[in-house]
């Protein structure tokens, strides 16, 4: 290291996070965690370490990338690397690089088309689309013997969120996806020693936020943010006192008796979504299976067309024991009996013995019943429960976010295609919504009114759960 270069002494999750070398790595997860500093530091120790490596250093916006690398590099590498404000380049006189760039919109990823680098930092990456990271990320090649790595500095929240939830939090991989690649080390704002020292009222504002802000700015939870549309979703289980909230659920064997329907939406150029539901005695509802994919490009490789999609549907209700020989009802989206260009999408599904009928797709009240139904009633029991093989369901719903424009209603750019289809089936089978029998942490009834009655004791009374309409 050249001698007027002194690295400060980084804290605990920075030196791991100088330490990986994963092909992917994140770090992060919170405000205040250092991750601009370990950016340039990074960057820097692999420009000095391998003479010729080219390095990208990414942020949303122009502004952001002099605000936060390249004004503090010009500082910290005055007399060892020069800066090419044209090229937005630093050069290492071993031939070593810093290239920067913006991805602000679709059109901003031309800059990208053609280039070559062996490590790119995503910094503040979940600011970007996930198409404009797989994109940027395909740059990530060459063939000097330098590391390939991709870091990715997160917080939660943003366009990339649930791309980085179901990588570095979730785990789930795609087939493409190889586990062993990734790395994720957390870091809060706590770890940043030298900011709780220079700086301690900035955890007293992460504080002062509202709760689901505060959670994830500054304990780095990524199962709640602003915006999040279906807030109501829990796949990790809480805790309220000695019983278990959650919506999702090991499957089970479904008793015969209970009625099963199907709930399907038709992605025109987008991707579709069927869904399996049993229906209890009690009418909670279950998603116990589903199929997913894509009508346009390849989703998991797989390309469906109309016949392929209805010709698997037929074959897993005939083959699947939960299925076979039961009488399913058919839901789905009423622009699918659209046949103004040819044979419809209900033509074809007919043809292979798939029947639906129209449902409700009025939107509001739609979402309103998807919301009563996910809503738990004092005991802490949902009137709809999700089998953890569908994982369709389970990385979308929780991303959703509210329109702009209309902030009652769901952004429809965003991947809606389950909940439209979770929608038309909660139509079919519209409830009332609980009623709140919880105030100040215990529940309250007429007993409770009238009474000398312990907390103890009112816990105990049995209470409905749900009052259902139309069985």
């Amino acid at each position: 290291m050249p001698n007027n270069l002194v690295m400060p002494r980084p804290n605990e999750k920075q030196r791991l996070a100088l330490k990986e070398q994963h092909r992917y790595v994140g770090y992060g997860g919170a405000r205040g965690g250092g991750k601009s500093w370990f950016v340039r530091w990074k960057a820097t120790l692999l420009c000095l370490q391998y003479p010729g490596i080219k390095i990208l250093i990414t942020r949303k916006t122009l502004r952001e990338l002099l605000n936060n690398h390249i004004v503090p590099l010009t500082q910290m590498l005055e007399g060892i690397a020069r800066y090419n404000q044209t090229e937005k380049r630093f050069s290492f006189p071993n031939g070593s690089s810093i290239w920067f760039g913006y991805c602000a919109c679709d059109a901003d990823l031309g800059q990208y088309q053609g280039a070559e680098y062996d490590v790119w930092f995503a910094d503040e990456a979940g600011q970007f689309q996930e198409d404009w990271l797989t994109q940027i990320d395909a740059c990530v090649r060459g063939v000097g013997n330098f590391p390939k790595r991709t870091y990715y500095t997160l917080n939660p929240g943003g366009p990339g969120h649930g791309y980085f939830k179901r990588l570095f939090v979730d785990k789930r991989y795609t087939p493409e996806e190889h586990p062993e690649d990734y790395a994720f080390i957390q870091a809060l704002c706590t770890d940043n020693v030298a900011l709780m020292e220079r700086q301690p009222e900035y955890r007293r504002a992460l504080e002062k936020l509202p709760p689901k802000i505060r959670d994830a700015w500054l304990y780095g939870k990524w199962d709640v943010y602003e915006g999040q549309f279906f807030e109501d979703f829990r796949d990790d289980p809480s805790h309220y006192g000695d019983r278990q909230w959650s919506h999702v659920i090991d499957p089970f064997e479904i008793p015969g008796g209970w009625k099963i329907y199907r709930s399907f939406d038709w992605g025109y150029n987008k991707p579709f979504s069927c869904g399996w539901w049993a229906v209890d005695f009690d009418g909670v509802v279950y998603r116990i299976l589903e199929l997913y994919g894509c009508t346009d490009t390849p989703n998991e490789g797989v390309k469906w067309t109309p016949p392929q999609v209805f010709r698997e549907i037929a074959r897993i209700e005939g083959e699947h024991r939960w299925l076979q020989g039961k009488r399913i009802t058919g839901i789905a989206d009423p622009a699918i009996w659209d046949g103004e260009t040819g044979k419809s999408i209900a033509e074809v599904a007919a043809e292979h013995g798939v029947y639906f009928n129209p449902g409700d797709h009025k939107r509001l009240p739609g979402w309103m019943q998807v919301h009563y139904r996910l809503q738990f009633d004092d005991k802490g029991f949902p009137q709809m429960y999700v089998f953890r093989n569908c994982k369709a369901f389970i990385r979308t719903m929780p991303l959703l976010q509210y329109d702009e424009h209309k902030p009652e209603d769901l952004d429809t750019d965003g991947e809606d295609h389950v909940a439209d289809e979770v929608r038309y089936f909660c139509m079919a089978r519209p409830i009332k919504p609980v009623k709140p029998q919880i105030e100040d942490g215990f529940a309250r009834s007429a007993a409770a009114m009238f009474l000398d009655i312990s907390r103890e004791e009112i816990q105990t009374i049995k209470r409905p759960r749900m009052e259902v309409r139309n069985g």
